[in-house]
């Protein structure tokens, strides 16, 4: 059964993460899926714009699955990054037509960074959002070190990153983490008529701006540090602590 549902309604596409049972966490599984989509729907001339969002009211997506590589060494911590990176983060971000996240609850950790990853970002009133991997012993992996101080500055996303804390809408988007906020009911008709708004402008000129944005803001040196820290951590006392603390449902001893 796919973790991933896709509708397309005139020129717009609806991926939804489909893992309510898990919060919509990212496993390997997941991530292959959303990499497949992403791929054909670049291709598909019926598409102009992508809605991204996690299936039922708790969750945009929770993060990644700890239970999945609690247990990795650095080398392979390092390829779990790097991969992420390749099949789905930078691909999502390097799309030729836009992505809109309708962030429609819990978005943290890998979530948060997939959030990030898109173009643009909404989200529910009741929505949460942070990148706790340091509560873990560890640092987010996905990207977030170096998208979150481009959208909130480095003071803010420093303090974000080291409390292991979250920040509601309101706050997220005083931050300027998302562009707006609506009522849980309205936010994938919001997120709709946004998707609708951008593709009555062109797709060829939609396409090159996304490549001169990131030819300033993506692929540089700190992802690289950030995928090589983040398997280091692999290989501490700490990640140890922190992954069996959470699989235990107990605070980590650091």
């Amino acid at each position: 059964m796919s973790t991933v549902r896709l509708e397309v309604r005139d020129r717009v596409a609806f991926l939804t993460i489909d893992r309510p049972e898990a919060l919509n966490a990212l496993n390997a599984p997941t991530i292959q899926s959303l990499h497949e989509h992403v791929i054909a729907l670049d291709e598909r001339a019926d598409v102009r714009a992508v809605v991204l969002t996690g299936a039922g009211p708790k969750s945009f997506v929770a993060g990644g699955d700890i239970a999945e590589f609690a247990g990795y060494s650095p080398a392979e911590g390092e390829a779990l990054a790097r991969r992420g990176h390749d099949l789905l983060f930078n691909r999502i971000a390097q799309a030729r037509k836009p992505y809109i996240a309708a962030v429609n609850g819990f978005a943290l950790g890998g979530g948060l960074e997939l959030a990030m990853a898109c173009h643009v970002r909404v989200a529910s009133t009741t929505a949460r959002m942070g990148l706790p991997e340091s509560s873990l012993g560890v640092i987010p992996g996905y990207g977030g070190t170096q998208r979150l101080v481009q959208l909130v500055g480095k003071g803010r996303a420093l303090e974000l990153m080291f409390g292991a804390s979250m920040i509601d809408a309101a706050k997220a988007e005083a931050w300027g983490l998302v562009n707006a906020t609506h009522e849980p009911d309205a936010l994938l008709e919001a997120a709709e008529a946004m998707a609708r708004h951008f593709i009555k402008a062109s797709g060829d000129a939609q396409a090159a701006i996304i490549r001169t944005v990131n030819a300033a803001t993506e692929g540089g040196p700190g992802f690289a540090a950030e995928i090589a820290e983040f398997g280091a951590r692999f290989g501490t006392a700490e990640f140890t602590e922190g992954t069996t603390a959470f699989l235990e449902k107990r605070k980590p001893l650091f």
